[in-house]
């Protein structure tokens, strides 16, 4: 059964463009995400309630919510951005070398790639009544993938890129995913400082 048969994806900013209207703008927006929940993941539930709205009307990022087309609940939510990349020669393939070429500026000298590029900010299901096993994590991908190719579509670029906490069992899946590791990144901000292992995948 093709996904688009099981599910759909809503951008936030249909809810918002409605404004104050309480059965489909912003307000009816608030309550609907007040109703998911992610223990396994606090932060994917934290951005989801606390900052996918705010970064929308300030075009940082776009979130977009997953519902079950059998039932109409929402099953989770992907969000997306247009972000700057930079990656070094030494961590990719001579053939990734060739296809960045096309759309990065290369510093010869650094050795470095650097470009627009699409990050998948954010990934989660919803684990409330269990809704969580009506959709796989393989499916989310797919789904957010399809905004991606619709974008490249219209504008342009080659690059995806997700940054992933260093667990073998979340990076399997990435893998399992077509995405492949080119690097590392520290955190920084007021939480203790930590390693996010970076992954791409070409459009």
């Amino acid at each position: 059964m093709p996904i688009t048969d099981k599910f759909f994806a809503i951008n936030i900013r249909k809810y918002l463009a409605l404004g104050d209207d309480l059965e489909a703008g912003e307000p009816a927006l608030v309550k609907l995400l007040s109703g998911f929940s992610c223990p396994k993941n606090p932060d994917v539930e934290r951005f989801l309630k606390k900052s996918a709205i705010e970064f929308a009307k300030k075009n940082q990022s776009v979130t977009y919510l997953v519902f079950s087309k059998e039932n109409g609940e929402m099953l989770g939510y992907f969000t997306l951005a247009l972000k700057p990349l930079t990656v070094r020669g030494e961590t990719i393939s001579n053939t990734v070398k060739r296809k960045l070429l096309r759309i990065s500026e290369l510093d010869e000298k650094s050795d470095t790639y650097t470009m627009s590029a699409y990050l998948i900010a954010q990934l989660g299901k919803n684990y409330v009544d269990d809704r969580h096993k009506e959709i796989a994590g393989k499916e989310l991908i797919e789904l957010a993938w399809m905004v991606i190719e619709n974008a490249q579509y219209m504008l342009g670029g080659m690059v995806t890129f997700l940054e992933a906490e260093n667990e073998e069992k979340l990076l399997s899946f990435y893998r399992d995913n077509r995405f492949s590791q080119f690097d590392t990144r520290q955190t920084s901000g007021t939480d203790e400082p930590h390693e996010l292992i970076q992954l791409l995948r070409l459009l």
